[in-house]
């Protein structure tokens, strides 16, 4: 699944090519996706020019002139590519979004566990998909203070509280064990037993790995593409996720991989207490 640094270098590569673009039409041609499209919110997006792109936890957010905001969700498969508008429809194209610039934005999502809606963008903080979210791991009030507060009476292993999308958005599986081992934090350890000082290193690490995984253009993984359908590179870099049974990189001892909450997690049993 796209994790946060997948999104946002989606949204970086897809900022500077549809910007004062307008979307002129859009095809849906299979609306059942994880909830049906709503093709008549949809339709109120023609016509109106792209301002801005950001992101919102793993939420691509395009935001449209007169006050309306565009978002998708990949899901597990989706893409969201740029192509000419006279390409011709891929297999699991779901919905394009024909631009004044000739192209096509496109939708395509093998499993169909992504999102395409519009709203108002003054209702977003209250919607339903975005009220419960947690705080930005890249923002600058996510530090050591701050997360020893929400995880004050938390006695859930670290790993499990890092991912915790009501706390910290888009920390997810990899990125989660990546920043532990930069830590030095053992997956299972208590999130009730950390001190201030390693709560403070683990806030760097959190914000350090998922800036070099932006930076290498995300994790490559089977289904993620950015906006002109380059896959990421930041696997090559990974210490401890799925390397189980191979040597640490900084201690040489092997890695080791346990399940928490059905979830494989990866860890180096000399570098992480």
């Amino acid at each position: 699944m796209p994790e946060l640094p997948e999104i946002e270098v989606l949204r970086r590569s897809l900022e500077p090519l549809v910007v004062g673009t307008s979307i002129d039409s859009i095809r849906v041609w299979n609306g059942d996706l994880r909830e049906p499209v709503d093709r008549r919110q949809l339709g109120r997006c023609r016509g109106r020019k792209i301002l801005g792109a950001r992101r919102r936890a793993k939420y691509l957010l395009l935001d449209l002139e007169r006050g309306r905001t565009l978002v998708v969700h990949l899901g597990m498969s989706g893409r969201l590519t740029l192509v000419p508008a006279t390409a011709e429809r891929e297999a699991h194209e779901h919905i394009g979004l024909y631009l004044s610039s000739a192209q096509r934005l496109r939708f395509r999502d093998t499993r169909r566990f992504g999102l395409v809606f519009a709203l108002p963008t003054a209702e977003l903080v209250d919607d339903r998909h975005f009220s419960h979210l947690g705080l930005e791991p890249l923002d600058e009030g996510l530090t050591g203070v701050v997360l020893q507060r929400l995880a004050k009476g938390r006695r859930a292993p670290i790993k499990s509280f890092l991912m915790d999308g009501r706390l910290v958005v888009g920390v997810g599986n990899i990125y989660a064990a990546e920043a532990l081992f930069r830590a030095g934090i053992h997956p299972a350890r208590s999130a009730a037993r950390i001190s201030s000082s390693r709560w403070e290193l683990l806030a760097r690490s959190i914000r350090q790995t998922l800036a070099d995984a932006i930076d290498q253009g995300g994790t490559t993984l089977n289904d993620f593409a950015d906006a002109l359908g380059e896959s990421g590179y930041f696997k090559v870099s990974l210490s401890v996720y799925d390397r189980a049974g191979e040597p640490c990189r900084r201690c040489g001892r092997t890695i080791r991989r346990i399940v928490q909450s059905g979830r494989s997690t990866f860890y180096c049993p000399g570098c992480q207490r």
